[in-house]
């Protein structure tokens, strides 16, 4: 399966084929646009049509964790024939949030250059988890002004390609290890800030660092004796 939403995130409509159904009515196809659940960012949604014009939201994608298929979900679970051509509508709007907000979390992990102990997200913002050295305060408003320097700035974010040994010994690579990368898998993906981080990531991200926009730093909570939780919202 071609997993288009690393090879062009930006790619919204695909046309592809059912190759196959799972016992939940979910439907596999040869290739797709929709990101499935994980590393903390959600599945994409959309819409699936097929060649007599008919179109099913498609609510839910998930990848399995030992064959690493994708299977897509759809409203009603309709039985779909192997072969049929259909053609994939990705709900853009949704995703391109997700990649904003993804993009800026990897700024905020800059910013703040602690271990990692949770985060997620979602269309409205996110939020990350810190466990922070004796003696760090955090200040809500220098965070803002660091964050908002960094996406102003512009830089290009781009994806490499490595391997689980290259990554070995790389450690300081893996900076959250609440979804660390699969350390058997063939190839692992590094997402670059240009002349700010490189880190694994498998999630989906913007070009640049000034599409993430306007993003307010909403509040840091108190987790545990030194653990913060800072929430994002997207602007």
């Amino acid at each position: 399966m071609a997993e288009q939403f690393y090879q062009d995130p930006y790619q919204t409509r695909l046309e592809t084929t059912v190759v196959g159904q799972d016992a939940q009515g979910g439907v596999i196809l040869a290739d797709t646009l929709c990101y499935p659940l994980g590393g903390g960012q959600p599945a994409d949604t959309g819409t699936l049509c097929t060649a007599d014009g008919i179109g099913y939201p498609v609510v839910n994608t998930l990848r399995d964790p030992d064959s690493g298929q994708i299977t897509h979900y759809l409203a009603g679970a309709p039985e779909l024939p192997v072969g049929a051509q259909v053609t994939l509508e990705l709900d853009w709007a949704r995703r391109y949030r997700h990649m904003r907000m993804h993009t800026c979390q990897h700024l905020l992990s800059v910013v703040l250059p602690y271990e990692v102990t949770g985060g997620n997200l979602n269309e409205e913002g996110g939020r990350m988890d810190f466990n922070l050295p004796e003696g760090v305060v955090l200040d809500k408003e220098s965070i803002q002004r660091e964050l908002d320097r960094l996406i102003a700035e512009d830089h290009a974010v781009r994806l490499h390609i490595t391997s689980s040994e290259a990554l070995r010994s790389q450690p300081e690579l893996v900076k959250t290890m609440t979804a660390p990368p699969p350390m058997d898998a063939e190839e692992v993906h590094l997402v670059e800030i240009e002349g700010v981080d490189l880190q694994s990531c498998a999630g989906t991200h913007v070009r640049s660092t000034a599409e993430v926009g306007q993003v307010l730093v909403k509040k840091i909570e108190n987790k545990g004796a030194r653990n913060k939780r800072v929430h994002l919202t997207l602007l």
